[in-house]
């Protein structure tokens, strides 16, 4: 059983939950940037949620059966087809052999999931199916997919064709989106008022996007307190001896343009990180176009973990009316 690939799209890739436990030896995790999304569409077509899928980024691949199968597409807002014929997102489809899948013109949102009755089945490479180009880890012979790939999937179990989820559980950013943060350990490098002035901005994403990094334009330039810089730590102020990142570390180098490090990004370096986005809210970035206007909110860390539990309880809602 395998998946004909006759147009790659833009930059669509193997996606898992990633591969945690080597980020020491400075292998990000990896994985889907859209965590909720690739779960809930797992979910939909009975597969375990941390099954491989595709992720696809602002435009959808056109892509062969080979046998019958259940699919179900989540994250993005954007037309879905099957042989032409408009289906629903968020929804277990039914596909016969020889019938194609095909998008329209990306209507909301970033990144789509595709979701295949048995999961994607190529090696793993260090316990995750997750494309890491850099390294050429996982994905499609270490690489994202492309026209002409065969893509071996899994044998389905008994999906309820048909189920879906409600667009009220359909986790999407707001707009201007929120994305709230924990103040770290170099917030005290910036002025009292330059600080307050960081969260009052409106920034918005800057073309520079990507899975390693967002990063955001259109707010004012950081004011750090003065001070004589290490030895090793370089002249600008924005500069430190290297550190670790955390994922999800706003770095802003030259105190200029704040850079939100995703899924695919670098373990450490020498540029300072004045907080880091919860984790509830690191699966919205995933979802932004650039442009995007954005407000960062400084939260407590006993509002991160509430707001961490909040979207954990949403999944166990989901998973319990699919089931």
């Amino acid at each position: 059983m395998a998946l004909n690939i006759i147009n790659p799209g833009l930059s669509t890739s193997i996606q898992d939950l990633g591969r945690p436990g080597y980020f020491h030896l400075g292998i990000p995790i990896g994985g889907a940037m859209d965590r909720f999304s690739m779960r809930v569409a797992n979910m939909l077509v009975g597969n375990s949620e941390e099954a491989a899928g595709l992720e696809a980024v602002f435009m959808g691949p056109e892509i062969e059966f080979t046998n019958d199968t259940a699919i179900a597409i989540t994250g993005a807002d954007i037309p879905v087809m099957i042989d032409g014929v408009e289906q629903p997102t968020w929804t277990a489809l039914a596909v016969s052999k020889g019938q194609k899948l095909s998008f329209g013109f990306l209507k909301a949102g970033a990144r789509l999931y595709i979701a295949i009755a048995g999961g994607i089945t190529t090696p793993e490479a260090l316990g995750s199916r997750s494309t890491y180009p850099i390294g050429a880890l996982g994905g499609f012979e270490g690489r994202n997919i492309a026209a002409g790939d065969t893509l071996p999937t899994g044998t389905g179990g008994n999906v309820n064709i048909g189920a879906t989820v409600a667009p009220a559980m359909r986790r999407m950013p707001s707009n201007p989106a929120i994305l709230r943060m924990v103040k770290g350990l170099y917030w005290h490098r910036l002025t009292e008022a330059s600080g307050a002035q960081f969260l009052n901005d409106e920034w918005k994403v800057a073309p520079e996007a990507d899975r390693m990094g967002y990063r955001f334009r259109g707010g004012k330039a950081l004011e750090f307190v003065d001070r004589e810089q290490p030895f090793g730590a370089g002249s600008d102020p924005s500069n430190i001896v290297d550190g670790c990142y955390s994922y999800g570390s706003i770095q802003v180098p030259g105190g200029t343009e704040p850079i939100v490090l995703h899924r695919d990004a670098v373990s450490g370096g020498g540029y300072f990180t004045l907080g880091a986005i919860i984790s509830a809210d690191m699966d919205f970035i995933g979802q932004l176009q650039p442009h995007t206007p954005v407000k960062f909110e400084a939260v407590s860390m006993d509002a991160a973990l509430s707001a961490r539990k909040e979207r954990h309880k949403l999944l166990d809602t989901i998973r319990a009316e699919l089931s």
